[in-house]
């Protein structure tokens, strides 16, 4: 039995806890087996450094900080931390070299001052800026700090490589939008785009970025037994996001163009790493911009956040074609996240070894999934080969293999592994409960976990308990020890996204989840189109309360003369253009009223009466429409049971 006093003392501990033993031994282990001396990658991350912003913090407007180097001063010394991957250390090291580096003639990067970096190509006249950051402080910043050691050429293009909001959020830091309604600032993005942004942050927004909390760490103290790293930079910055519909999108597989006496070629990735992608060759310079297909670490095919399974077959086909058209003429390989690998030779070698990479894990789980092995199994069985495994360009600190290999599985096989007991099995509330009782109940459970954590059974631990946490919420015992169980587990591991979900769960076991107002989309609604904006209003239709209803009505903007046909019937929310003679009734509005309507800063009476809404028909049903929407809460329990 467990002592209780020592464990109810235990409990009363919420700071984060120190390594066990096993996890001093397998962080010495990984120390052993990679090649540390080589300190290439390092040379290549400070090349070209101009400087960096003042204080290395940023502010907002409120004076709240954004953005600091500060909280990373651990890093600046060499790994004695028992509570870190070694591996993972030395990404973090990397990662937090920031500030504006000149990558050729004419081209800069700011790297380290967000999540991602920002590429800053110089026209005849007018600055090209490739992706804006994840909001508008650290873009705002950026383009201060370049301005503050070069000639202050205004912004005509921004391009965004990909749908990601880390590449385009802070686009409103560097442009005004009235003057890309103007024509006066161009936005180039791959076509598709706006859908895919649509359906990642906002049709499944308020899920993703709750999830991304886990996956980023986002509430994570930052230090040694906290936040290290994001693996794909050094985290994400705490500002505004927005967003600015394109005025252009690259449509053809291949496109060149000419921008402002700068050459460009395009290639179209789309199902890459994001459902719309490019990648940019840029002739003049030599320098092939592989946007987030070639990074420095093994990427997600599928992100523990919740996304698209990505195509790594098609993936490593995307890399070979561009090392094909671009490889023999290009010098230095950029990313828009870390750093640039210089010379030809190095810059093929990278491509092969990214393309065999995805490739790898595309072909060997389907060769493992044709002999019937589940995705589990896999994931058990596959190692990379050591000439990919010791390679850093390689490692698993955003991606790994286990999740990936599952991504693969779940691209061809979906989430089912074919035995009929998995088919329909109990919700987890339930089936905890069970599994707890056939097991002897908390107690017993309790006793057997303890004794497998002093063995450094953590897996098993965090898996077990947690069942116990489901069955028995209230359970502080279980809390605790699946916490302890799940820091090990997030000190052991090399991913920064692994470390981060790991430590967070342990967080929100102890402490409880903590309270954070949903993201509002107030500020980004304003790109969509209108067929989009309705497209997001359904997915928070409730079909409980809209159970037996039927509502058609014309929805007629003023502003653009657009005219919409929404019905309700079936508990789905459909939209059509055009108009419709038998309706319930007909509302005249203007595209900001709508948005309004819908983040609530107004409702539809006090709209009515300020006659920014007219309705002609039967205005109780339009009443009755604006009740029947959800308002999500992004704060909803993950690792434990919905309340």
């Amino acid at each position: 039995m467990i002592d209780s006093s020592r464990r109810e003392q235990e409990c009363s501990r919420l700071l984060p806890k120190g390594s066990q033993p096993s996890t001093l031994a397998a962080n010495h282990e990984m120390a052993k087996d990679l090649p540390f001396s080589d300190r290439g990658d390092f040379e290549d991350a400070i090349r070209g450094y101009v400087g960096s912003i003042h204080d290395e913090q940023i502010l907002g407007s409120d004076g709240s900080i954004v953005w600091s180097m500060k909280p990373y001063d651990f890093l600046k010394t060499d790994n004695s931390s028992a509570t870190v991957n070694p591996s993972l250390w030395r990404q973090a090291q990397l990662n937090a070299i920031h500030g504006l580096f000149e990558i050729t003639n004419g081209v800069y990067q700011i790297r380290g001052l967000d999540i991602a970096n920002m590429t800053i190509i110089e026209g005849d006249t007018s600055l090209i800026i490739i992706d804006t950051l994840f909001t508008t402080e650290t873009a705002r910043e950026s383009l201060k700090l370049y301005y503050e050691h070069r000639p202050q050429k205004p912004v005509g293009t921004v391009i965004y490589t990909h749908s990601h909001s880390d590449h385009y959020g802070g686009v409103k830091g560097v442009v005004n939008e009235a003057d890309v309604k103007a024509g006066k600032v161009q936005i180039i993005a791959p076509v598709g785009f706006m859908e895919s942004v649509v359906a990642e942050n906002f049709l499944a927004g308020n899920a993703m970025h709750r999830r991304a909390q886990y996956q980023f760490g986002m509430l994570l103290p930052k230090g040694t037994r906290g936040l290290v790293d994001c693996g794909i930079g050094k985290a994400a910055s705490h500002g505004t996001v927005t967003l600015i519909a394109p005025t252009s999108t690259v449509a053809d597989p291949f496109e060149e163009r000419t921008i402002d006496g700068v050459e460009f070629v395009f290639q179209l990735v789309p199902g890459s790493e994001a459902p719309s992608e490019m990648l940019i060759y840029l002739p003049q310079q030599r320098i092939l911009n592989m946007a987030e297909d070639v990074t420095h670490h093994m990427h997600n095919l599928y992100a523990i956040r919740g996304v698209e399974v990505r195509d790594g077959n098609q993936w490593a086909k995307y890399i070979d074609a561009a090392r094909v058209a671009f490889g023999g003429q290009t010098d230095i390989l950029i990313a828009q996240h870390h750093w640039p690998t210089t010379g030809r030779e190095r810059v093929n070698a990278v491509l092969k070894k990214q393309r065999d990479m995805y490739k790898f894990i595309h072909d060997q789980t389907l060769r493992l999934l044709n002999q019937g092995y589940t995705s589990r199994d896999i994931s058990e069985i596959l190692r990379m080969p050591s000439n990919l495994e010791h390679e850093w360009s390689t490692r698993g600190y955003y991606g790994t293999l286990s999740h990936n290999v599952k991504g693969v599985y779940q691209k061809y096989m979906g989430w089912y592994d074919a035995n009929p007991a998995n088919l329909n099995p109990l919700p987890p509330v339930a089936s905890a409960k069970k599994v707890i009782e056939y097991m002897g109940g908390a107690e017993a459970v309790l006793a057997r976990a303890y004794k497998d954590f002093q063995k450094g059974e953590f897996r098993w631990v965090a898996s077990v308990v947690n069942k116990l946490v489901f069955a028995e919420p209230a359970n502080r015992q279980a809390r605790e020890l699946c916490a302890d169980a799940l820091e090990q587990l997030g000190y052991q591991s090399e991913a920064s996204t692994w470390r981060s979900a790991y430590l967070v769960g342990a967080m929100e076991l102890r402490e409880g989840v903590p309270k954070r107002p949903s993201t509002g989309k107030r500020n980004n609604l304003g790109a969509l189109n209108n067929a989009m904006l309705f497209d997001f209003l359904a997915v928070r239709l409730n079909a409980s309360r809209a159970e037996g209803m039927l509502i058609v009505a014309n929805w007629c903007f003023v502003d653009s003369n657009e005219r919409f046909v929404l019905t309700l019937e079936n508990c789905a929310l459909t939209n059509v253009r055009g108009l419709q003679a038998d309706v319930d009734a007909t509302v005249t509005l203007s595209r900001d009223t709508l948005e309004a309507l819908i983040d609530k800063e107004t409702n539809l009476d006090d709209a009515v009466k300020k006659e920014k809404v007219s309705i002609e028909g039967d205005q109780l049903k339009i009443e009755q429409f604006w009740t029947l929407f959800d308002d999500f809460d992004q704060s909803f329990p993950v690792i434990e049971p919905m309340k």
